[in-house]
This record gives structure tokens, sequence and C-alpha cells, in this order.
């Protein structure tokens, strides 16, 4: 199998109007379908600048009727924060507007405090997580739904709507460790990390033989990565360092409010640091060419989430990454990756 591109956005909030920013980014969707990614997915998160998408089924019905052939979801549905009979009807309407093009990601939630304010918490997320993942994929199954546990009763509930995809839409996690990334394998889910190409790989060793097990006929192993090109290397580092800076502000605010540290992250404070670790390709196509190829190389992963929107770049400098990306930095890592499968 060879490497699947994809996007990821916080959908964290830039300059000007809200209503405006929304706009830009489905012209931005329709400039990824229009270039052949295969997925776009977004972030969950609450009372943060980080994430302007706190309901992903409203935004990500936009992008239903704004695209074509680009398939899309959360990554992640923050699940505790469900009530799972609306969930089910939820992940249904999408997958039926959209011809059966709708994948989507599950997760507990990484913010605590995120979580309390919702009335959840944080002790209670990973037991509550487990119990709605049951429940929305028996679901999501059809027939009536009958389960009980610590969290949720139901008892022959009706469910009338069904997905288009069956039994269901492909799900994805987001990863950090090789145990974690193990258990995804195990539960037949794609798995995405935002993580040096080192560590990816140790998760491969792991994920790569539970996904086989679990019988996954396309198991996706990807990461994460800031990508900003231009055609002069200088010009990409300037917009690069000054949206990171935005983008920073906008992870951090909560943490930084409530005087916490981030739980399981610790970012720097410029994308130097990023650009430094592997988590992000600035430059011109052939930099981010040889960077991502040697990142490839060494993690063994067949999938790229990238990260052409974040902070206060502008729809035109995130479309100008996209051209020359899909112009001069995709075709080649296609033709490296088909020539390693030969």
């Amino acid at each position: 199998m060879g490497i699947t591109f994809g996007i990821f956005d916080h959908v964290d909030r830039g300059a000007g109007p809200l209503a405006d920013f929304y706009e830009n980014r489905l012209k931005l969707v329709e400039a990824y379908d229009r270039a052949g990614f295969h997925i776009y997915l977004i972030a969950e998160h609450h009372s943060t600048p980080l994430g302007m998408s706190p309901s992903p089924s409203v935004f990500l019905s936009a992008v239903a009727q704004r695209t074509k052939r680009l398939r899309f979801g959360p990554l992640v549905y923050t699940l505790p924060l469900y009530h799972p009979l609306r969930l089910i009807e939820e992940i249904c309407m999408l997958d039926q507007l959209s011809g059966g093009r709708l994948e989507f990601g599950v997760g507990k939630g990484i913010s605590p405090i995120e979580n309390r304010y919702y009335g959840l918490e944080p002790s209670k997320a990973e037991p509550m997580f487990a119990e709605a993942l049951q429940i929305v994929l028996q679901g999501l199954r059809g027939g009536k739904l009958t389960f009980k546990g610590e969290f949720y009763n139901f008892e022959n509930v009706p469910i009338e709507l069904e997905p288009y995809q069956k039994p269901h839409p492909p799900l994805w996690y987001g990863v950090n460790s090789p145990s974690n990334a193990q258990r995804t394998g195990e539960r037949g889910m794609n798995a995405v990390a935002n993580a040096p190409a080192a560590v990816i790989r140790g998760m491969g060793e792991t994920y790569w033989p539970a996904a086989a097990k679990a019988g996954m006929r396309a198991p996706r192993l990807g990461m994460n990565r800031h990508i900003v090109i231009a055609e002069d290397r200088e010009v990409a580092l300037e917009a690069a360092r000054r949206a990171y800076r935005v983008w920073f502000a906008s992870f951090m605010k909560l943490w930084r409010e409530n005087n916490t540290p981030p739980v399981g992250v610790n970012y720097p404070e410029e994308i130097d640091g990023f650009i430094a670790n592997g988590l992000a390709a600035v430059g011109t196509p052939a930099d981010v060419r040889e960077i991502l190829q040697a990142q490839f190389r060494e993690s063994g992963a067949n999938y790229l989430g990238c990260r052409f929107a974040f902070g206060d770049l502008s729809l035109e400098e995130s479309l100008r990454s996209l051209d020359l990306f899909t112009r001069e930095v995709m075709p080649h890592l296609h033709a490296e990756s088909r020539q390693a499968a030969e």
C-alpha cells in the first residue's frame, strides 16, 4: 500500500471575522478536494481559540456539500461529551448526506479543563469512552439497541437511521505510545500521531501486527505535520514562524489561564523547535520533499496528515503551500512509495 495524503485541521482561530474565517476554510477544503487529497480530519475543542469547530458534525455537514470526492471526519469526536444515541444519528446523517464519505475518529478528550467545563470528571473519561464506543458501534449496526453499563443503559431503543457504509464508517484514533498503537490496531482503527519519525516507527512495531490480526484490509499509520512552502525559503520560514506563534498561543491559552501544564505534550514556543524534531516541514518544495522523504523512510508510516492552515496564515498563503505541495512534493513521494512496494 502506498502513501495516502490527508489533511489535519485544528480549525484554530485566525484573523478577521468568524464568518469570513469559516468561508475561507471551506474554500480551502474545496481546494483539497480538487487536489486529490484522500481525507480531511478536524479536531474537537471547546472554550478555546484552538478549536472553532466545537461541533464537528455541523462544520462537516458544510464540508459534505462543498466537496465531491474528499472523505472527511472528526479526529476526534470526544465521546464522553456526547449522548451516544445522538451521536449515532449524527454519524448516520453525515454518512448518508455525503454518499459514504465519512470516516470518524474517537477519543476521550485530551484536555481535562475542557471536559470539566462540560461537567465531566476527568477520571471518568476513559471508562465513559469505552462504553460509548461500544454503544455507538453497536447502534450503527441497526436494529434495537440494548446496553447495560456503568454510565449508559438502553433497553430496546429502535435505531431508525443507518450509515451508508456497512457496518460503519472507518475508524481513526490518535496514538502516543507503542502500547496505545497496539490497542488501536486491535480495535481495527487507523492510527495517527504527532510524533517524530523514530517514535512512529516504534509504534508501527506493535500497530501493524495488531491491525493485521484484526483483519484490517488497508490500515493506515500516519504522522501529522505543519507544512509551509514557498519558492523562497525565507518567505516560508517567516510565514511559518509568525503563524505558529498564533497557533501556539491558542494551544496554550486554557492551560496558562488554569496554571496547568498540557497533558501528554510539550511543544516548543517557536516552530524552529518543531522543524528540528521533524514535526514541521518548512521551506522550498525541494526542502519539504527531502524532509518528508527521509521521514517516510525512517517511520514506515503510510499516511501523512498535512496542516496547511494554522494560526494567522492567510487563505492565499495556505493555497500557495497546497499548490506547491501538490505539484512538486506529492508526486515524488507517491513515486518513491510505489518503487518501495515493488
